[in-house]
């Protein structure tokens, strides 16, 4: 099997209402990039990255030089064509890579009647726990889907618990003040006693100030606190002055970062994310070696349609030491675009798919539709707050939203 052409989608997908964060916000969607890469055998591989437009859609094109006669199953030599370490500072590709792995992982899926987890070694579990992912959110358009207050908070966390099964609760911070987001966090913990709990701000505090909160939080359930500081130095700081686990999506994405915190700790739980570790392939090796140094692992989210969730549950399935609930956002989206609709949840978690590759197919007319929607709003900048034009963060950020502010924001015409 050869590698004939590949080829790029840009689609935007609404979300339920815009979801904060610490350095902005989306504005009520999703931009994503699909990629499809076609084989000589008739047969074409799914993938899928964040962000799009005219230069996501020609950075995947310009890899038809390097991916034409290649033969996808040969997906080691994949990381030295396309994301070679030496290059990297002048020709970055860990997220285009990322997508190409994935469809070339569900070609050889496709061709040889096997899911993608049986070439990586073979499921363990047949269903992945996720966490409810909790975000402060701006009003949609219709005024609905605001949380901005306690109560709002552990209303919509109700709402996912009772439609979706959840027993692990992440709200994402570094929005609100600290002391406010803490009197949030432990509404939660009263709300459900018996669940446990995670808080992130994105990197967003001192970590004078995350030591604080870990001492305000220190009798709940905690699962870990991810990302309180910025910095591995800065994680480590915190790590030394808290019995609570420090999880890190930002400072450990890497090989010789993840070789750095063995050697000197600063986080005990690593959150693999297959596009920010250039694969699936990658997460699996990266969580051998946290199963060597007894590190934890969870599966990361980082604003995932149904191609990239797909190579999440197959991930998720063949880690023996998956020690976390995994992330997604996937239930703030109002649609997909693959066939069948979203995948759906049971018992707080999704069925690993036992088709073959990945397990998903395109809905044509789904991808058309969010294409279409996309040439309507274009894209949006992720680092930008709708609600406080002219906003920028820093580090540690000192500058936080009003929790009195609300009413809807302009997202660009949507």
């Amino acid at each position: 099997m050869k590698i004939v052409d590949v080829r790029a989608t840009t689609v935007t997908v609404p979300l339920q209402a815009p979801l904060r964060h610490s350095n902005g916000a989306h504005w009520g969607r999703f931009v994503r990039t699909i990629v499809e890469v076609e084989a000589d055998n008739g047969l074409v591989g799914l993938g899928e990255m964040g962000g799009g437009g005219q230069s996501a859609e020609d950075a995947v094109r310009g890899l038809r030089d390097y991916l034409v006669g290649h033969d996808p199953a040969r997906t080691e030599a994949l990381r030295f064509m396309l994301a070679n370490p030496t290059a990297s500072l002048y020709n970055n590709r860990t997220q285009l890579l990322a997508a190409v792995e994935f469809a070339c992982l569900d070609l050889q899926g496709r061709q040889l009647g096997v899911p993608v987890h049986e070439l990586l070694g073979g499921k363990v579990r047949d269903h992945v726990e996720f966490a409810s992912y909790l975000f402060f959110r701006y009003p949609a358009a219709d005024g609905s889907g605001e949380v901005r207050t306690p109560e709002q908070l552990v209303a919509h966390a109700r709402e996912l618990k009772d439609a979706h099964g959840f027993t692990v609760h992440k709200l994402k911070g570094g929005v609100f003040p600290p002391d406010y987001e803490l009197e949030c966090y432990r509404a939660l913990a009263d709300a459900f006693p018996g669940d446990q709990l995670r808080h992130d701000p994105n990197g967003a505090w001192s970590p004078e100030e995350s030591v604080r909160f870990a001492a305000a939080i220190d009798d709940l359930r905690n699962d870990y606190l991810e990302d309180p500081t910025w910095g591995m130095n800065g994680l480590r700081r915190v790590r030394e002055r808290t019995a609570i686990p420090i999880a890190t999506n930002t400072v450990v994405v890497n090989f010789e970062q993840l070789a750095a915190n063995v050697r000197d700790p600063a986080v005990d739980v690593v959150l693999l994310d297959t596009t920010f570790w250039g694969g699936i392939r990658p997460c699996v090796k990266a969580a051998g070696v946290c199963e060597t140094f007894q590190l934890g692992v969870a599966v990361h989210s980082s604003g995932e349609l149904g191609i990239q969730l797909a190579t999440m549950l197959h991930l998720g399935a063949v880690l023996p030491n998956l020690s976390f609930a995994a992330d997604a956002h996937y239930h703030h989206l109002t649609g997909d675009v693959i066939a069948g609709g979203p995948f759906r949840y049971r018992d707080g978690g999704i069925d690993v798919p036992d088709a073959p590759g990945l397990g998903v197919e395109l809905d044509r007319d789904k991808v058309a539709e969010y294409a279409e929607l996309y040439r309507e709003l274009g894209g949006y900048p992720y680092d930008r707050d709708p609600g406080r034009p002219g906003w920028y963060p820093l580090l540690p950020n000192s500058d936080w939203a009003d929790p009195a502010m609300a009413g809807p924001v302009d997202l660009g015409g949507r």
